[in-house]
């Protein structure tokens, strides 16, 4: 497995792709709500792709945000979950932040993968809240290496 930070448009539009398959498609987030204006290469967030035997596999984005680097928009296509592939992209997420210098991470994880980022250090740091229909909290992280 691989990660491509995103930086041409044929990239992006694979990892759209795969945010349509996961979050619009299996989750039923809506079109117009998954889609915004830090969707660009304009260097408002950095997108990546992790590729798994040289196919689009899953992808992310991180921005920054009150002194935060936040990760956002985490997917994996439902073939390639459960081969380690969520690990690699956090940690090429906080790769990027702390190539910012930046020294803490977040991130709105859904509930139901809580116990995921905890055991990559994430601690929870709100009650249970509604993001397009789906309960998350809010997650953060100091970065060791930053």
């Amino acid at each position: 497995m691989t990660v491509a930070r995103i930086n041409q448009e044929n990239e992006l539009e694979q990892a759209f792709q795969i945010r349509k398959e996961v979050f619009v498609k299996e989750q039923g987030v809506p079109l117009e709500d998954e889609f915004d204006e830090f969707d660009t290469l304009d260097g408002a967030a950095q997108h990546i792709l992790v590729y798994h035997e040289n196919a689009p596999a899953g992808t992310a984005r991180i921005r920054w945000v009150d002194g935060f680097g936040k990760l956002e928009r985490i997917c994996i296509l439902p073939p390639y979950r459960q081969l380690g592939l969520g690990k690699v992209i956090v940690a090429a997420l906080e790769e990027i932040a702390a190539e910012q210098e930046v020294a803490k991470v977040k991130l709105h994880g859904q509930t139901q993968a809580e116990g995921f980022y905890k055991k990559l250090g994430y601690e929870t740091a709100s009650q249970p809240f509604l993001e397009d229909g789906i309960l998350h909290v809010v997650m953060t992280k100091a970065l060791a290496h930053a």
